[in-house]
């Protein structure tokens, strides 16, 4: 099993949502970042863990978990010119962009801002989610951090 961090700004798509989709799944689509692709594409199985991150609003950080729930398929919004994911060079015979299904699984006690993450830098060196730099959308996890961070969940925020 591996494991991810997955982020979504809450006004566009939160953890909410994926709650009340049927059978609590989405496509996560919209992914326009080749390694972010590649790691959808060629990384990720049924059944990995996800870190559910609400990004770019008040309070960013890890609010739920999420698993993955289907094996990779083309994204279909890259085919849509209506869509805002439109990718005109993209080709429905050989797809650029792919997506896989993610399932919701549970909040977290209490969210686990970002802020918080940084204070465990010592603790989390080589999560990829506090490097300098790091804007992708979908990031790995080691199971290492995995269990640290949900460690976090029953502590007392700082």
């Amino acid at each position: 099993m591996q494991y991810w961090l997955m982020k979504s700004e809450p006004n566009e798509f939160s953890f909410d949502d994926l709650k009340t989709r049927p059978e609590q799944k989405e496509p996560w689509d919209g992914v326009r970042n080749y390694q972010a692709r590649n790691m959808m594409r060629d990384a990720m199985k049924v059944g990995d863990g996800v870190l559910f991150y609400h990004s770019n609003c008040d309070v960013p950080g890890i609010v739920g978990l999420a698993k993955v729930a289907s094996l990779p398929r083309p994204d279909h919004t890259a085919f849509d010119p209506d869509d805002k994911h439109f990718d005109p060079k993209s080709d429905p015979d050989n797809p650029r962009w792919f997506l896989i299904d993610v399932q919701y699984d549970r909040p977290l006690q209490r969210p686990i801002a970002l802020a918080e993450i940084k204070q465990h830098a010592d603790a989390l060196d080589g999560l990829a989610l506090i490097r300098r730099g790091n804007r992708l959308s979908v990031m790995p996890v080691s199971a290492e951090h995995w269990d640290y961070i949900l460690g976090l969940e029953s502590a007392d925020a700082p």
